[in-house]
């Protein structure tokens, strides 16, 4: 992590207050690599933060069963792991329709005239979740009042560049200069 100020005291304050929200966000070993550039002066502050690689995500194949049922035209599926039925439940609703989904028990799931192919649905993304939970992070970080954003999403390079006045393209060439010395790292 480097955090880059004209004045040392306030770029101590910010990797200080940088490292306490990182960890409050619990996001800390996942980051990679995380530049700042701020200069009040301007008013700048840019973040670039590289994200490590999260797990794979979870398919319906990883914890439970399913089976389509013709004559009823329904889909009867056993939950072997109960971890991620709500996951599987909230995806289910929003491709199916609530009124379609059934859940008799803990353990078994059923949709009547199913139009989803459940072979291979990612029902949790730990990559995305990891994703939301970094950008959680970089809002707490930015200067309150730092409204004018511009953003760019790079592979597994998120930048920000955020201001309270008109965005001025040598902040942007800043950030591109950033992204690709992250990149090469």
């Amino acid at each position: 992590m480097k955090v880059e100020c004209y004045d040392e005291n306030g770029a101590e304050v910010y990797d200080m207050i940088i490292r306490h929200i990182l960890q409050e966000v619990q996001v800390s070993r996942s980051i990679g690599d995380l530049r700042v550039y701020v200069d009040p002066r301007e008013p700048i502050f840019i973040i670039v933060v590289k994200l490590e690689k999260a797990s794979q995500p979870i398919v319906i194949d990883d914890f439970a069963e399913y089976k389509f049922n013709k004559e009823g035209n329904e889909m009867f599926i056993k939950i072997n792991d109960e971890t991620y039925l709500p996951d599987l439940l909230e995806k289910l609703w929003k491709t199916e329709g609530r009124n379609k989904i059934h859940q008799p028990n803990r353990f078994e799931v059923i949709i009547d005239d199913p139009q989803t192919e459940l072979k291979g649905m990612v029902v949790r993304d730990p990559q995305d979740d990891l994703r939301n939970k970094v950008y959680d992070a970089i809002f707490r970080i930015i200067p309150e009042g730092f409204r004018v954003i511009d953003h760019k999403s790079v592979g597994n390079i998120i930048a920000l560049t955020c201001t309270d006045e008109i965005m001025k393209d040598e902040w942007l060439r800043k950030t591109d200069e950033i992204i690709e010395e992250v990149k090469n790292e």
